[in-house]
């Protein structure tokens, strides 16, 4: 008997995407099961397959975003073109798009347009701003919306310049979070019968992403502390998440919350008799105090001096304390936890003759697995979808002398 292949068999997705937040959202279905049909240009395709591709094995971009898709070339500013895309989201449950507002309205596959072609679609639309507001109509990216969306300020230190980080968060952010408003209509859909239109935005996702942190700040009406130490809590119960670096520069992060937590920690660190000559035996006497806040910092970076990240790391976990080694991303590729979960796979790339490392996935389903695939070539699917739609051979021939495909 076969393992049924994810959870989303039977759901059908088709894409008019570029980029990333645009396509991950159906890459994420496709490696559970969803039948997904990626719609491009026939000149070029999606312009991300052009994007860091590594000699001998393709772009790593477009392959991250778009594995286990479906590719077919359409001309959506033929007649034809658009008639064929509503002949597949006819038979479609959800349609995704990520142009800037109004661009699919202009292009004739809006959400009142398709809507009229099927009443239970479910309709997502991407943008950099959001539907709303005074830049609506702006291009949007990743780095835009980490920069609006306070993310910068999250990993700032003191005295440096504030920077957007190299990892796409705003872009999987928004992607993730189209994942589930979309399967959320979905399931309203198939209950009611009725589809609806989903508007997210890379600035709302990066928003909903600052989570307790923003709403902290707009309570108390200040920026909160930022630098090597987060200091949350109260004088009676507060908490703290810092990073040190070890002897030889690597660095660590752990974790409390509570002063009972505190006692332990330092404790099993062989800590605790120093810091308490130096009045640090309570660590509520750092809160909304700077300068002692400093002072315990500058003394923790020189007891971790002292010894190595492993020990450091291991002591701390056996008094049952949050900690963990601050990985770079190859270090984290390579985690003992993240390879024996399967964050990380090996996918076999038959055209290169060999198997490269990807991403796994993050979901453990028991009974449909999750099973990522790669990505397709341009138009590789056209004679099949296109054929399930009636087109026989010499039509397509037709279409495709013609660049309709």
């Amino acid at each position: 008997m076969s393992v049924p292949h994810g959870p989303l068999q039977g759901v059908k997705v088709v894409s008019c995407s570029t980029a990333q937040a645009g396509t991950v959202p159906w890459m994420l279905m496709a490696d559970l099961g969803a039948d997904v049909i990626k719609i491009e240009s026939p000149q070029g395709g999606d312009p991300s397959r052009r994007m860091t591709v590594l000699p001998g094995m393709g772009s790593t971009f477009f392959e991250a975003n778009n594995r286990g898709v479906k590719s077919v070339t359409l001309n959506l500013k033929s007649d034809e073109g658009r008639a064929i895309l509503r002949k597949l989201v006819a038979k479609a449950d959800i349609f995704g798009q990520n142009f800037r507002p109004g661009a699919a309205e202009k292009n004739g596959f809006g959400w009142e347009e398709l809507r009229e072609v099927n009443p239970k679609l479910v309709y997502v639309s991407i943008s950099g701003y959001g539907p709303d507001g005074p830049h609506a109509h702006l291009p949007g990216t990743d780095s835009m919306a980490q920069a609006l969306g306070g993310i910068a300020e999250a990993y700032s230190m003191p005295g440096q310049k504030m920077r957007t980080g190299v990892v796409s968060v705003a872009d999987e952010t928004c992607a993730i979070l189209a994942f589930g408003g979309a399967l959320a209509a979905l399931t309203h859909a198939r209950t009611t019968g009725v589809g609806q239109k989903i508007d997210l935005s890379l600035l709302g996702g990066q928003i909903r992403l600052m989570g307790w942190t923003l709403q902290t700040a707009m309570w108390r009406d200040r920026n909160p502390v930022t630098g090597q130490a987060r200091v949350t809590g109260t004088r009676e119960r507060p908490g703290i998440s810092a990073s040190f670096d070890d002897r030889d520069g690597k660095p660590l992060v752990f974790q409390i919350t509570g002063p009972e937590d505190w006692k332990d920690a330092m404790t099993s660190l062989g800590f605790h008799e120093q810091l308490e000559k130096a009045g640090f035996a309570d660590l509520g006497v750092i809160i909304d105090n700077d300068p002692k806040r400093l002072e315990l910092l500058a003394t923790l970076d020189a007891l971790f001096a002292t010894g190595t990240r492993e020990d450091w790391v291991a002591r701390l976990r056996s008094a049952d304390i949050v900690s963990a080694p601050i990985n770079t991303l190859l270090e984290a590729s390579n985690d003992p936890d993240v390879m024996a979960n399967g964050y990380v796979t090996e996918v076999d790339y038959p055209k290169l003759g060999r198997k490269l490392k990807v991403h796994g996935t993050p979901w453990k389903f028991s009974e449909t697995p999750a099973r990522p695939g790669i990505a397709p070539e341009l138009g590789e699917h056209n004679d099949a979808v296109l054929g399930e739609l009636g087109f026989g051979a010499a039509e397509l021939a037709d279409l495709r002398a013609r660049k309709i495909i």
